[in-house]
């Protein structure tokens, strides 16, 4: 029983990822039309030239969806950097109800400033829509190719994500190793699943029960953390 409910939850967590834009953001006038990237410290531009990038690429989950941008994890990501006085600014480019054709279609112009560390968090409104497998995969590995193509040295982590069984035992099951498979062939760092540890729980999430709450950032901030560091 309490699987199913599991399941419900991460179902109706999922399924308004995909249409995230319904809700407005504090303190931001932003719509879904509009990719938003921003440095959580300095202009990147403006930075020492020793300063190394940690770019957020994804959706609403890595745009802190329905928070102040400060309590999103990429934020909290800073700020824990900057208390171990590590040289990296965080960017966070993660734009609400974004699928991996549209990450695609918007990579050339993030990739205008030098990444050393690219964290790529797509995949879950692909899966919601019941996209293609063969086609939200081969738009991960054309984002993959991209980023190092425009810089070899960038390092990679992939964040996993698992969907309901909504669109059937056997698509839910390919979908998930889309992640580990795409890991294993391009020799990146793989995040297991974003949102353990958060989907599923209403106490995690904001009052419409399906963002994270500011608590369940910090969880997510913890799932990054742990493969992140390795990198740093």
């Amino acid at each position: 029983m309490r699987t199913i409910l599991k399941f419900s939850y991460i179902f109706i967590f999922l399924w308004m990822l995909s249409c995230g834009n319904t809700t407005s953001k504090k303190n931001d006038g932003t719509t879904s039309t509009e990719v938003k990237v921003q440095s959580e410290t300095n202009d990147p531009n403006n930075l020492d030239n020793k300063t190394k990038t940690i770019l957020f690429f994804g959706n609403s989950l890595t745009a802190g969806y329905g928070l102040d941008t400060k309590e999103s994890f990429p934020s909290l990501i800073q700020n824990r950097l900057d208390s171990l006085n590590l040289n990296y600014s965080v960017i966070n480019a993660g734009l609400s109800g974004e699928t991996t054709a549209g990450g695609k279609n918007r990579l050339d112009w993030v990739l205008k400033q030098k990444v050393d560390i690219f964290v790529l968090e797509l995949g879950a409104n692909d899966g919601l829509r019941g996209i293609p497998l063969k086609e939200t995969k081969a738009n991960l590995q054309i984002i993959i190719d991209a980023v190092l193509e425009k810089n070899s040295e960038t390092k990679i982590i992939l964040a996993g994500m698992q969907i309901p069984p909504n669109m059937g035992q056997e698509y839910t099951v390919e979908f998930r190793t889309i992640f580990p498979d795409l890991a294993k062939t391009n020799n990146l760092e793989l995040i297991p699943f974003l949102l353990d540890g958060v989907a599923g729980n209403p106490d995690l999430n904001l009052p419409d029960g399906i963002h994270p709450t500011a608590e369940g950032q910090k969880i997510v901030r913890e799932n990054v953390w742990a493969i992140l560091e390795r990198l740093l």
